[in-house]
């Protein structure tokens, strides 16, 4: 197969940071405090955190396990303070640990469509917003990624994690026009896995509710596609989610071992 990884690039950047020899942490942000927009004093010149979030995104290309994290210094660019910096140079101290990281895609696997789809709801203490996530694979190979701020205020978790579902089942519909395209056809409809009951029953339920008409857009659309036999919903427990590393900051050990279940990796011995 093929390890994707950008290990030129996190050296560059760490030693303009002047960073090199810092010393690494085990996960990109702390689980606990959470970063909010007013936290700490506000930089007299934040061009420098603008330049490093920037430099950040175009390495989340072939790392899942920083989305979340550059996803969430992005939210404070406009106003950073000295606590979203300090939060910014952690990320490059775990860069530091993890310079040859990256994924990898294997040359044998199923052409099967998959994707797990997570939402944290009102996880943002500023605003109360939730937070999508979705990791696509094509068989063993993770394609296609995302986290991202919900563009309105869920009243319930279950509205939260069904509006990532149908998030999610837009970027399938994307990828399944592609493979098309391609000429790869997909013998099995894709499943998307959410870890949420009530979002996984409203999906297989032919009733539309009155009290859901606040997101029927989302509703219809991902209906249509499971009645039509184009995508199917499937529950899965929280500890097998693979996109909540894209949704919110997690302890050590579960970080490591999402991003292990994931296909980070680092780079095999040449």
């Amino acid at each position: 197969g093929i390890h994707l990884m950008q290990h030129k690039y996190v050296r560059d950047l760490l030693h303009k940071m002047n960073m090199t020899d810092a010393k690494p942490v085990s996960t990109p942000l702390p689980a606990h405090p959470k970063l909010t927009l007013r936290g700490g004093r506000p930089l007299s010149d934040g061009s420098q955190y603008r330049s490093v979030v920037g430099s950040l995104h175009y390495l989340a290309f072939t790392r899942p396990d920083i989305s979340y994290a550059v996803t969430r210094l992005s939210q404070f660019m406009h106003q950073p303070t000295e606590d979203h910096w300090q939060a910014a140079k952690r990320l490059l101290r775990y860069l530091v640990g993890t310079q040859t990281h990256g994924i990898f895609f294997h040359k044998n696997t199923p052409l099967t469509l998959h994707a797990f789809s997570d939402a944290d709801w009102a996880g943002d203490t500023d605003d109360y917003m939730s937070t999508n996530g979705y990791i696509i694979y094509l068989g063993k190979n993770p394609i296609s990624w995302s986290s991202k701020k919900q563009k309105g205020i869920a009243r319930s978790s279950t509205e939260a994690e069904y509006r990532a579902v149908a998030n999610t089942a837009a970027e399938v519909t994307w990828l399944c026009s592609l493979l098309s395209e391609l000429r790869i056809d997909l013998h099995h409809p894709p499943v998307i896995y959410c870890d949420n009951v009530g979002a996984t029953y409203l999906c297989a339920n032919p009733v539309f509710h009155s009290r859901m008409k606040h997101i029927a857009l989302d509703y219809h659309f991902t209906r249509n596609m499971i009645q039509a036999g184009q995508l199917r919903v499937s529950h899965v427990s929280t500890r097998d989610q693979l996109a909540d590393t894209l949704t919110k900051p997690l302890p050590r050990s579960q970080f490591q071992l999402a991003c292990h279940k994931i296909g980070v990796a680092p780079a095999p011995p040449s």
